[in-house]
């Protein structure tokens, strides 16, 4: 059984037990965090797909830590005109959670 959601401008394909690293949360560690906007659910023969979510499907999820990635490096420069150029980095900040159910 897999389902599809959307969180953060994102879809990902999840079934139960996958941990996902998703943009952050304002949730705390160790807590459950429910996904209601399920696209597609499947139980292996029947796919279910919403216009544009499924109504009543769910997917519950376990938050594990909050965090920020490795660090970028960000440099932009424009081409012939001496010193106009910037080197900045940037750590996107995460959540990861694990799926504990899917409920269709």
């Amino acid at each position: 059984m897999y389902a599809v959601i959307e969180t953060g401008g994102k879809q990902y394909q999840v079934r139960e037990g996958d941990i996902l690293f998703i943009e952050k949360l304002p949730v705390e560690a160790d807590e459950n965090v429910s996904f209601d906007k399920v696209i597609a659910v499947s139980d292996g023969e029947k796919v279910t797909v919403g216009a544009p979510y499924v109504s009543g499907a769910t997917v519950e999820a376990k938050v594990l830590k909050n965090g920020k990635s490795k660090k970028i490096t960000v440099f932009t420069y424009k081409p012939k005109k001496g010193s106009s150029h910037r080197k900045m980095g940037h750590r996107q900040p995460y959540t990861q959670v694990r799926v504990e159910s899917i409920k269709a």
